[in-house]
C-alpha cells in the first residue's frame, strides 16, 4: 500500500480562539435547545410502541399460509412460509441473472483517500498551535473520492467518475404460498448470500477486453496483483426464496399495517420460522434498545450543548495553559451533571404524562441528585 503524508502548522490567537468560542455558543444553545423535545418526544414513542406491542399480542391469530381465508381479512394475522418468486432478476452491464426475491450488484474502485489528523498544543498567553497531518492512502472504496477537495490534490488525482456505480434490482412480485407479499414487507428481507462468478462465466460484448472473472466476481484494470489506481472490483449477492415469518393485517391475498387503539401500527417480518411471542418480543425489545439509544443522543446532545456554552471559560483562563484545562475540566463535570439532572427531568415530565408513577419516581431522583450537586459545589467553595 502507498502513502504520502504532509503536514502543516497554524497559529491561533488568543483573542481568535474567544471568538471562535463565543460563535460555539450559539451551536452550543440550538443543540441544548433540540435536546428538550428529543427526549419528550422519545418517551411518547415508546409508550406508544409498547401499547401498540401490546395490544397486537393480545389480537394476533396464527393462520396458515397455503389457503386465503377470506374471514380473517381485516384481522391482524400471524404466519409462515416461504416467500418465492418466479422472476429472474438481472444486470444487464454485466449479464448476471438469477432467480431471487433481490439482486445487488457492489463495485469498489481503487482510489487516493485523504485522512486528516490534528493536535492542537495550547500556548502560553492563551493561544494555541496546531500540527494537522495529511495522510494519503491507495484504497479499494465503494464511493466515489473526489480528490478536488483534497488538500494537496496533486499526484493524488482520481478518476472524475465511477463507470459501474451500485445497483439494486427487487422482484415485483412475491409470493408467500397463497399470499402476495407487499414492497414494504419485501424490503425487509435483506438476507443476502454472495452470488459467486464460475471462472468460465461468458461477458458482454462490450467489457470483453476490459474485465475478468476474478474471485468470484468482475475484476476491470490490467492486474488484479498489482491494482492501479481507477481498477475495478464488481461483486453480486442475491436474496434467495426463503422462509419468513409475519405479523401484518390481512387485506384479502396480501398484507397492510394493522392499525391499534393505541395509534400504532404493526407490520412485522423476520427471515426464518418464528412464533407470534417471538416474533413480538423481538419488536419490544427492538423498541427497548432504541429508546435507550434516543435517550443516550439527547443526553449528549445536552452535555456537548453546555460544554460548548461554557467553552469561552476555559478558553480566558488559557493564558496559563495549566489554569485552562483545570477550567475546561471542571466546565466539562458540570455539564455533565446539569445534562444528567436536566436528562432526568425532561423525561421524569414525559412519565408524568405518558407514565405517571414512574415519572414522579424518577422527577424525586432528580431532585435529590440536585440536592447532592449542590451541596458538594458549596463545599467545594471554602476549598477554591
Amino acid at each position: 500500500m502507498s502513502q504520502d503524508s504532509f503536514s502543516e502548522v497554524t497559529q491561533e490567537s488568543w483573542f481568535g480562539r474567544i471568538g471562535g468560542s463565543i460563535k460555539g455558543i450559539v451551536v452550543g444553545l440550538v443543540l441544548f435547545a433540540v435536546s428538550f423535545p428529543l427526549l419528550f418526544w422519545n418517551e411518547g414513542r415508546a409508550v406508544k410502541r409498547y401499547n401498540t406491542l401490546k395490544e397486537g399480542a393480545g389480537a394476533v391469530i396464527s393462520v396458515s399460509s397455503r389457503s386465503v381465508t377470506p374471514g380473517n381479512s381485516g384481522k391482524l394475522v400471524h404466519m409462515t412460509g416461504k416467500a418465492e418468486t418466479k422472476e429472474i432478476l438481472s444486470d444487464p452491464a454485466f449479464g448476471v441473472s438469477a432467480n431471487a426475491l433481490k439482486l445487488s450488484r457492489l463495485v469498489e474502485m481503487y482510489q487516493w483517500e485523504e485522512k486528516k489528523e490534528s493536535k492542537k498544543q495550547k500556548k502560553l498567553g492563551g493561544g494555541a498551535e496546531t500540527t494537522t497531518t495529511y495522510n494519503y492512502n491507495k484504497a479499494w472504496s465503494d464511493r466515489q473520492i473526489s480528490s478536488a477537495e483534497f488538500k494537496y490534490p496533486e499526484n493524488h488525482e482520481n478518476p472524475a467518475s465511477m463507470p459501474y456505480t451500485p445497483s439494486r434490482w427487487i422482484a415485483e412480485l412475491v409470493h408467500l404460498e397463497a399470499f402476495r407479499l407487499p414492497w414494504s414487507l419485501v424490503r425487509e428481507i435483506n438476507d443476502f448470500t454472495p452470488l459467486v462468478m464460475e471462472s468460465d462465466a461468458s461477458l458482454p460484448e462490450g467489457l470483453r477486453g476490459k474485465a475478468r472473472v476474478y474471485n468470484g466476481g468482475f475484476y476491470i484494470g490490467n492486474d488484479p496483483a498489482t491494482a492501479r489506481i481507477g481498477d475495478m472490483r464488481i461483486s453480486f449477492k442475491v436474496v434467495k426464496p426463503m422462509e419468513v415469518s409475519i405479523i401484518a393485517r390481512q387485506v384479502d391475498d396480501t398484507f397492510e399495517p394493522y392499525t391499534t387503539k393505541a395509534g400504532g401500527t404493526i407490520e412485522l417480518l423476520q427471515t426464518g420460522v418464528h412464533s407470534a411471542e417471538e416474533m413480538i418480543h423481538a419488536a419490544e425489545r427492538s423498541n427497548q434498545v432504541l429508546t435507550w439509544i434516543l435517550r443516550l443522543v439527547g443526553f449528549l446532545l445536552m452535555s456537548v450543548g453546555l460544554a460548548m456554552v461554557f467553552s469561552p471559560l476555559s478558553v480566558i483562563a488559557d493564558l496559563l495553559p495549566i489554569l485552562g484545562s483545570i477550567v475546561g475540566a471542571g466546565t466539562g463535570i458540570i455539564s455533565f451533571l446539569v445534562a444528567a439532572i436536566l436528562s432526568l427531568v425532561t423525561i421524569g415530565i414525559a412519565w408524568v404524562v405518558y407514565r405517571p408513577l414512574l415519572g414522579i419516581i424518577l422527577l424525586a431522583v432528580a431532585f435529590g441528585l440536585t440536592v447532592v450537586v449542590r451541596s458538594k459545589l458549596r463545599k467545594s467553595k471554602p476549598a477554591a
